[in-house]
């Protein structure tokens, strides 16, 4: 079996012959390929990190398995981790977090044990990167949450969850403040659910979860969440079972999926043989159960336990009083103790190894689009407008320019209203939102938004526009605050 293979800038090279040479040892079934990516690929012209060769290669091959990659700062360059994820459409990224005897935290030391999977919605939310400068003092960043982007991953986490045989399924969010984007989330959340009545679903705000997560992480089996939510809860969870030094992470797609250490590139320590290689470790011995080689997974995870257990370790961890090893030699150790099985947390395997085969090429974009489509409306517009001037004077200028076709209905700066109700007290920026909506009996057509644009045109700068829709009977588009 033939995998793509970049080892990365930093201490990625070493690591990832570490593992590699651990991989070999075992008689892992599997070929090598090594693709051009990385920093340095930045470096020789290549915007994307990547040559097209590599490019070529991994979407042959399905498969890609990386050191940890640095993304050049200053150069307007977006991150090669981020746009490989994205490219490929990996629109799940598992990251499970276990104890490991032998590496002390607050938790093992209490004697409670740690296994939680954080599901993280892998392609959209702010990650898109769409940001625009809308006046010289205002930033603005799209963040998209999508219906069908959604139900891949949960139906992703769902399925996983069930194969994990774990009772609890649990959904991240902050859909009580982003009530239509994490709303839709939620929603497609509890849509799945009914798939599987067999786990329990339930919801918890990101913040609360965070909250019980540092105090009671034992409560939690699988849990799903946005991108940037997503993100930050699967650190934290790294830092519950020791650092980003033991945390795997599994970017999974129709066609093709990527394991990858998440931790960085550690150039202070780089090419002096010091770097922990456990996170690839662990995150190759994901890909070797997605590809359905559990026997060699088993094997390696229970030496690597083994070898914990016994306090051997590098630099960044274990007992300080006994003498770390290098890179090398923690491979080393590693090897010994196949066949090794530790005191506590051993794996088994169970039935024969599976034989995996790569998706079909594909030769178009795969369209996604919800099935379900309810009538839909233009009730409005929302302009956003760059103005110094009081909310009263730019209603004014506003409220001429209707034309019997609409009203006026409020203005918020930052997301809190300021006309035609609010406080003196709120502080202003010079950025307006301003609705529009359609009057009673006037149907509206986009060519009436344009109309309202030019004529707006002629008092204000005009920054961005939005549609006001409604599908069937529902608004699709948020209040300000104290509308």
């Amino acid at each position: 079996m033939r995998i793509a293979v970049a080892k990365g800038d930093g201490i990625g090279p070493e690591i990832m012959d570490a593992v590699l040479r651990i991989f070999e040892a075992n008689k892992v079934p599997l070929q090598y390929e090594v693709v051009e990516m990385g920093k340095w690929v930045f470096d020789k012209g290549f915007n994307n990190g990547m040559t097209p060769e590599a490019k070529q290669n991994i979407e042959q091959l399905g498969l890609l398995f990386k050191g940890p990659m640095e993304t050049p700062k200053g150069k307007g360059v977006k991150s090669i981790n981020v746009t490989a994820r994205k490219t490929w459409n990996t629109y799940a990224n598992k990251r499970v977090f276990t104890s490991l005897h032998g590496v002390d935290t607050v938790f093992s030391k209490a004697g409670i044990p740690i296994n939680i999977s954080i599901i993280r919605e892998n392609i959209e939310d702010t990650y898109g990167g769409i940001e625009h400068m809308l006046t010289q003092d205002v930033a603005l960043c799209r963040r998209f949450i999508t219906r069908p982007g959604t139900l891949q991953v949960m139906r992703y986490a769902f399925d996983m969850a069930s194969k994990k045989k774990v009772t609890r399924i649990s959904c991240g969010h902050k859909a009580n403040i982003m009530k239509i984007t994490d709303g839709m989330f939620l929603e497609c959340f509890y849509e799945v659910a009914k798939e599987y009545p067999h786990l329990k679903a339930d919801d918890i705000i990101v913040d609360d979860l965070c909250m019980k997560l540092v105090t009671r992480p034992d409560l939690f089996d699988v849990v799903v969440l946005p991108n940037l939510q997503g993100d930050i809860v699967s650190d934290l969870c790294a830092g519950l079972v020791g650092g980003l030094g033991f945390a795997p992470s599994a970017n999974i797609g129709d066609h093709i999926s990527i394991f990858e250490a998440v931790h960085g590139t550690a150039p202070d320590i780089a090419g002096k043989n010091l770097a922990n290689p456990t996170a690839l470790l662990l995150s190759g011995l994901a890909m070797l159960r997605h590809v359905g080689l559990y026997e060699n997974a088993a094997t390696i995870e229970n030496a690597l336990r083994y070898t914990l257990e016994s306090g051997v370790h590098t630099g960044d961890f274990g007992n300080k009083n006994t003498a770390a090893v290098n890179t090398t030699e923690f491979a080393d150790a590693i090897i010994s103790n196949f066949g090794k099985t530790p005191q506590q947390g051993a794996v088994s395997y169970s039935g024969d190894n599976k034989v995996y085969h790569p998706a079909a090429p594909i030769s178009e974009h795969p369209m996604l689009e919800s099935a379900h489509r309810k009538a839909e409306a233009i009730v409005g517009a929302d302009l956003f407008l760059e103005s110094h001037q009081q909310p009263t004077a730019v209603a004014a200028l506003c409220e001429k320019e209707t034309a019997g076709i609409f009203k006026l209905v409020t203005i918020s700066n930052r997301g809190t209203q300021v006309w035609p109700t609010g406080s003196v007290y709120t502080n202003l920026v010079n950025q307006y939102r301003v609705r529009f909506e359609r009057q009673e009996e006037k149907g509206l057509e986009q060519s009436d938004i344009v109309a309202l644009y030019q004529r707006m045109s002629q008092h204000f700068k005009i920054c961005s526009v939005e549609l006001l829709n409604q599908w069937g009977n529902q608004k699709a588009y948020s209040l300000a605050q104290g509308q």
